[in-house]
């Protein structure tokens, strides 16, 4: 018995092996893999917080020592889904991952020093002198903090006087960047090559056309420059260096677990409210909006024939802007990823935090396209209204394209003699190889139209298209009429399944349609 007790004493005074801290050094290689997020409507990505999430892969090495070991993986992208991470590369694999999601910062240490003590420290204007005296922050809400010391409550940063904030120490968990710690064993120091894989939030992509129409020729057939622009955008605080990127275009089946929780951190913003009136405020203060700034002065520029400054708003016009067009020095490489497309970026880049990164993704000259004026009789009543110009071309290889087309936003410039000028924006959305590539330029105030009833009957309505050309040249329209009609026409024939009517209107001319629609009548 007594054998027994001394044992126990024994196993009771063995120290327990500390755990010793290993923070990984900066990332040996890193591969960025971005996803869409949703894009209602169209829009842009939001550069506050992009929608979609990026899969990361870091490789370091590290120096493990014997014994039991906590691995701090520091720099992480803020927007982490912590369940996600996978390491390998450890000598007995993990035991147990944590991240780290409270962060060092002016925001952060006030809200760890929440109804805790800091030092207050201020300089009195007409002596100099400094004073300190303890303070407590009792509350921290948007715009302010809140201190209670021996005088009562104030705001800090509103007495007027210089001031400033100490604190006694770092409170602990609170990191200077995004962390991932994991705990890991091993038998013997060992110097492995360590990989961390994870999913993140606060990442997204999408392609920028610019379509360069050339000269058409009168029938509506002509020639479109058409490039793209891969746009990639990186929502947290920490930039990826030398990174091999890719985008992947299409929707993977993916559940939704909800927002992701952003870490803590960011900068005091302390506003007080100023006792002078309102005329009196200075604009930095933020509260009034400032005066508009200045139009921009004009460029200038020396005239080689006189030798005098010549100020110009733009000296580029002619036939040099007329051959604009954007040279592609790196351009993704599209791949197939199963359903899903790729698209590789050949060469390591830097997508840089609060950043976005552009490279080309599609260079396609001389695509053929065809021009005509869209309508649809469900928008369109007696009054005479302008039509919708169309670009329309073949998604296809002889047809001068012949790639998969994600969505995005598109540039249409057409030229003039004072160059390329926009003369439209629309949306195209996702188009693969095979289909038909649409892209709505605008209206067009030369050629209109309107729609008039004729007459009506028992179990049918007539009406009247009426449009008008007002241009010197020759028009291709087409007008869909989403009903059933009754009757045929061989003007009428149905596209994608939508009875339309496709006709040449010449120049300074007009062209009439009569239709029938069926009524269906209880």
């Amino acid at each position: 018995m007594r054998g027994l007790v001394a044992l126990f004493l024994v196993l009771a005074a063995a120290p327990v092996a500390a755990q010793t801290v290993v923070v990984s050094e900066e990332p040996e290689a890193v591969s960025l893999t971005v996803y869409r997020g949703e894009k209602y409507g169209g829009q842009a990505i939001d550069p506050n917080w992009p929608t979609g999430y990026a899969l990361v892969t870091e490789t370091r090495t590290l120096t493990i020592p014997v014994g039991e070991s906590v691995i701090r993986f520091e720099g992480v992208a803020e927007g982490m889904f912590p369940e996600s991470a996978i390491v390998t590369g450890l000598p007995k694999g993990v035991k147990e991952k944590n991240r780290d999601a409270r962060l060092l910062s002016p925001l952060g240490l006030v809200d760890a020093y929440l109804k805790r003590q800091v030092i207050i420290t201020r300089t009195e204007r007409a002596t100099g002198k400094t004073r300190e005296f303890p303070a407590m922050i009792t509350s921290a809400p948007g715009g302010a903090v809140i201190l209670q010391t021996s005088d009562g409550y104030e705001a800090l940063h509103c007495t007027g006087l210089p001031e400033r904030m100490a604190f006694a120490q770092i409170p602990e968990k609170l990191s200077a960047k995004p962390t991932l710690s994991v705990i890991t064993q091993s038998d013997k120091p060992v110097t492995a090559k360590v990989t961390l894989t994870y999913m993140a939030a606060g990442f997204d992509w999408e392609a920028n056309y610019i379509a360069q129409v050339q000269n058409r020729g009168s029938d509506g057939k002509g020639k479109v420059d058409l490039f793209a622009w891969l746009t990639l955008a990186n929502g947290g605080n920490q930039s990826f260096t030398n990174a091999n990127t890719m985008a992947i275009a299409g929707k993977p089946n993916r559940e939704n677990n909800g927002p992701q929780v952003k870490p803590t951190g960011g900068s005091l913003e302390l506003k007080c409210w100023p006792n002078q009136r309102t005329h009196e405020v200075p604009y930095s203060l933020g509260y009034f909006p400032a005066p508009p700034p200045p139009p921009p002065a004009p460029a200038a520029y020396m005239d080689e024939e006189s030798d005098s400054i010549v100020v110009t708003a733009q000296r580029m016009r002619g036939e040099y802007l007329a051959s604009y067009s954007p040279v592609a020095v790196v351009v993704a490489e599209q791949e197939n990823l199963g359903d899903l497309k790729l698209y590789r970026i050949p060469e390591p880049v830097t997508v840089n935090a609060k950043g976005q990164k552009q490279v080309a993704m599609l260079v396609k000259p001389g695509a053929a396209f065809t021009h005509h004026y869209s309508a649809s009789v469900e928008n369109y009543g007696a009054q005479s209204e302008p039509m919708t110009l169309m670009l329309r071309g073949k998604n296809t290889t002889d047809k001068g394209l012949g790639l998969p087309m994600p969505q995005g936003q598109v540039m249409v410039f057409e030229n003039s003699e004072y160059g390329p000028l926009l003369t439209g924006e629309t949306t195209l959305k996702d188009r693969a190889v095979g289909e038909d590539v649409e892209i709505a330029v605008g209206t067009s105030v030369d050629v209109r139209m309107k729609v008039t009833p004729q007459s009506e009957k028992a179990d049918n309505q007539r009406w009247e298209i009426k449009v008008t050309n007002a241009r010197n040249t020759p028009v291709n329209i087409e007008v869909e009429i989403p009903y059933e009609l009754r009757g045929k026409s061989k003007a009428v024939t149905k596209i994608s399944g939508v009875p339309t009517w496709k006709t040449t209107v010449a120049g300074n001319d007009s062209a009439t349609l009569s239709y029938d629609i069926k009524l269906e009548r209880d």
